[in-house]
């Protein structure tokens, strides 16, 4: 007879995610509410119980892996007699619920980014063969009151949603239609776990919001004040101990006020980088886009930011070949980048998404010159990131550790404008790799490539608590 106070098999849990930021703390924050179900993670669907696919609806090709994805999982059920339980979670969910259960009987659960706190009890539905299976509503402040206050952190960096959904429309996204509307969460919600993940070993938060810099959030109880800006927000949680570093993403140009520009210079926390999409250098292609900004008003936003911290990193996102396109339009965006000279770019050919504005749009673009046009622009913009790159080469660095390199005794971190560094620890170390994970050390910097930094250690700043 087994004994009741020996702890329970864990079953396991695999969660893919795909797309932004985003999607990566839903995905923390499923696992979150799982585990007190004796759900604990495991490294593959072949070791799983349960399998979520945390999906995102951004581009077209996006969502067909994850058809893909479904018709492989039907594939492992079914070998296993049907003893595997597949969820649907994220945008494509939102957006497309009813379609994934007719096209993949195998699903047995759909849900929306809004709903993913009731995975558990969806779950408990499923297995007693009742209930909905589809849950899309949305409830976003339902969502946060009922996720747990704290969560279990996974290394030095963490991200922290602070606020959800968008009220832009710009004409070619889908967010506003699988997220809703703008919400941001209380500033002393975000606090406590803000403070349980700096208790955790945090060391570096990233803050996240489909449009971040539009947070509004309910000041501190005890304040009486209005709401708070992301400016505001940001020196409150630079002043939690063990926090030394503080990013946010993504952000949109009309959100860029002025409060949030002086904290770049004013916050020592805060990290030399600004990921500021622009989509577009054109003023004719941003109008179609409903971007509500000029190219020449993204162009003084940068140069505000600059004056407010120098040594800044820009980063954006674009995309080519949108409905009516011209010649100039795509010259326009080319200087744009040139001007701006970015560390970092996203760029990607438009793809009509169903139920979008553009998506109806006269003037589509033919493939082939979609095709012309980002390989130019992709050129260009690999030239700006390893001209960025290597303008670090000779500089000391502060690098904070994250974990193992691809070598052995190799160590990986980031630096302050979130390149990856690699470099090796001497042999006449006393700590580990292990040892110094949270670490934050000085690397000097001798070589550079596309995506990465390579270094020595000059110094140990300090070690992890």
């Amino acid at each position: 007879m087994t004994d009741p106070r020996e702890p329970k098999q864990a079953k396991g849990v695999f969660i893919k995610t795909y797309g932004c930021q985003m999607n990566v703390y839903d995905s923390e924050r499923m696992r979150d509410v799982l585990r007190p179900l004796g759900y604990a993670p495991v490294e593959s669907a072949d070791e799983a119980d349960l399998v979520v696919l945390n999906t995102c609806h951004i581009r077209e090709k996006a969502t067909e892996k994850v058809y893909s994805e479904l018709g492989q999982l039907k594939l492992t059920k079914q070998a296993r007699g049907g003893n595997l339980t597949i969820a649907v979670a994220g945008c494509v969910a939102q957006a497309e619920g009813a379609e994934i259960m007719r096209r993949q009987p195998a699903v047995d659960l759909v849900l929306g980014p809004q709903s993913y706190h009731k995975l558990p009890e969806m779950i408990a539905r499923a297995s007693r063969a009742v209930g909905d299976r589809l849950e899309t509503e949305f409830e976003t402040l339902e969502k946060f009151d009922a996720l747990p206050k704290t969560r279990e952190a996974d290394g030095p960096t963490a991200f922290l949603s602070v606020q959800e959904g968008c009220d832009k429309f710009c004409t070619f996204c889908v967010v506003p239609y699988t997220r809703g509307a703008e919400l941001s969460r209380p500033v002393d919600d975000i606090t406590m776990e803000g403070r349980s993940l700096a208790a955790q070993g945090v060391r570096e938060i990233t803050l996240l919001g489909q449009n971040v810099n539009a947070y509004h959030g309910a000041a501190p109880a005890l304040t009486n004040e209005a709401d708070w800006t992301l400016g505001q927000l940001v020196r409150h949680i630079a002043k939690i101990g063990g926090i030394e570093r503080i990013r946010y993403t993504t952000s949109h140009p009309r959100d860029m006020d002025d409060d949030l520009i002086a904290a770049h210079g004013e916050v020592p926390e805060m990290m030399p980088f600004l990921h500021l999409p622009v989509q577009s250098g054109s003023d004719n292609i941003l109008k179609a886009m409903n971007r509500g900004h000029t190219a020449d008003e993204y162009r003084e936003i940068i140069r505000k930011v600059r004056d407010a911290r120098p040594d800044i990193a820009i980063a954006s996102d674009f995309i080519v070949g949108f409905p009516g396109e011209s010649d100039a339009d795509f010259e326009a965006t080319m200087q744009l980048v040139r001007d701006v000279d970015y560390a970092i770019a996203y760029s990607f050919k438009y793809s009509a998404r169903p139920g979008t504005p553009a998506a109806e749009m006269f003037g589509q673009m033919p493939e082939e010159v979609k095709d012309a046009r980002l390989q130019q622009l992709q050129q260009l913009l690999r030239e700006q990131q390893i001209a960025f790159n290597r303008s670090k080469i000779g500089q000391t660095v502060p690098v904070l550790i994250t974990g193992k390199g691809r070598n052995p005794g190799q160590a990986h971190g980031r630096s302050p404008w979130l390149q990856a560094v690699h470099f090796e620890l001497p042999h006449d170390q006393a700590m580990t790799i292990a040892d110094l994970v949270g670490s934050i050390v000085d690397v000097r910097v001798i070589d550079a490539s596309l995506n990465s930094l390579s270094g020595e250690l000059v110094k140990v700043r300090e070690a992890a608590l």
